[in-house]
């Protein structure tokens, strides 16, 4: 990849390439790690492994933060995001949609309130301040919206609480699932959430004057990951497919409504106030519970045939009903479960067909198909694939016979 001046670097860009950082995407219009460990070591399936076993650190710093602050944030937030922010309390996060009117979703971020009237939004790969800000031109709520100089990092894997413990604190082990609290972290001030890309035990450190601190910062956690075998890697796809996170950019866009992601849930039944989205969305639900959805493909979870996917996929594979049929849909999310011993995939697929039990045929390309040039059978099972560590909030509800949250 052409490293120039175009696009931004992170805090932490040279902390991670002296930790062996030897790819990179573009995420947020800004360098996000792709690698550490050398493909001939082991490459992506070499980083689960201290994921799953141990701890790691992840710079995430592409999530940016979008602080909306003043005496409306609370009344902006509520017009802009499906569910209720009146029942956010501070000091608390949530997962959120935005959408447009249209009722695509536009980004799903982790929500932060850090007081009565301070909102943070953490972004998926979108460049969400600009609409926000867009907004705000016609509405005029009394807010003020822009990127601040906060860059998370995560700290991930079961051994994750016993390093931030030690770096805190032992209140942190009672953190909740969504729970923040304020800290220091080498010196300097934080927000840490127990939240994460993974459904394992998982936490993330929000240092606010990044560009001043990331070094003290970073060199904390590695210190004190040192007893726990602490490994910097880059964000572990392969975890996230298995707890049924989804990728923005990849899983769903602008033009997918949450109904067809299960993301329905995010849609509540019972918030009165308005906010963008809202008239298309309960219509949309509306043609659903009477069988007849607005839309032609529901995603779904595969378990997939074929050799190991060991890397990321570079296109989107196409889907078809039968060995020799035409594309009826196609993968957005690919890779290889260790635990499940077989490949595992988001896909998108006719809403006809996404019963579990399905069967389909993937078209995979020749490093993956145990055929060259012939598809692979793929099945549809329940996402997630295993189960997490911390359940989101969809799983939670389902659990309780809901469908919608607040």
């Amino acid at each position: 990849m052409l490293i120039d001046t175009r696009v931004r670097k992170s805090p932490y860009w040279e902390l991670s390439m002296q930790q062996g950082c030897w790819r990179a995407s573009i995420y947020n219009r800004m360098y996000h790690p792709r690698g550490y460990i050398p493909r001939e070591e082991g490459g992506m399936m070499a980083e689960y492994q201290p994921l799953v076993n141990d701890v790691t650190l992840w710079n995430v710093a592409v999530e940016r933060q979008i602080q909306v602050k003043g005496p409306d944030a609370e009344a902006f937030v509520d017009y802009v995001i499906t569910r209720d922010a009146t029942k956010i309390p501070v000091m608390r996060a949530r997962y959120v949609i935005l959408c447009n009117e249209a009722g695509g979703i536009l980004n799903d971020p982790i929500l932060l309130r850090v007081a009565v009237d301070e909102f943070w939004f953490s972004l998926s790969d979108s460049d969400l301040m600009l609409w926000l800000q867009g907004v705000n031109v016609g509405k005029k709520f009394d807010v003020t919206i822009r990127e601040i100089d906060v860059a998370p990092v995560q700290v991930q894997g079961p051994k994750s609480v016993d390093v931030i413990a030690d770096l805190v604190g032992e209140e942190a082990r009672e953190l909740p699932s969504y729970g923040l609290m304020d800290a220091q972290v080498g010196g300097h001030d934080v927000i840490i959430s127990q939240t994460g890309f993974t459904g394992e035990k998982g936490y993330e450190i929000y240092l606010k004057d990044a560009t001043k601190y990331a070094e003290d910062m970073w060199n904390a956690v590695l210190a004190a990951g040192v007893p726990y075998n602490l490994r910097v890697v880059a964000p572990s796809h392969h975890r996230r497919i298995a707890a049924g996170i989804l990728s923005w950019g990849q899983d769903m866009d602008f033009e997918t409504y949450p109904f067809q992601v299960n993301l329905g849930y995010q849609v509540p039944r019972k918030k009165e106030a308005d906010y963008i989205g809202k008239e298309r969305l309960e219509q949309v639900r509306s043609e659903i519970e009477a069988g007849k959805p607005p839309y032609k493909t529901q995603l779904v979870g595969l378990v997939v045939g074929g050799k190991p996917i060991t890397d990321y996929a570079p296109d989107f594979w196409l889907v078809s009903d039968t060995p020799d049929g035409e594309a009826v849909g196609y993968v957005t999310s690919p890779w290889y479960s260790p635990e499940l011993e077989s490949n595992i995939a988001m896909a998108h697929v006719p809403v006809a067909q996404a019963e579990l039990g399905t069967e389909f045929w993937v078209h995979l390309p020749e490093p993956y198909a145990d055929t060259p040039g012939e598809p692979v059978r793929a099945e549809v099972v329940e996402m997630p694939f295993r189960p997490s560590v911390n359940p989101n909030q969809r799983e939670r509800l389902k659990v309780k016979g809901l469908d919608a949250a607040i």
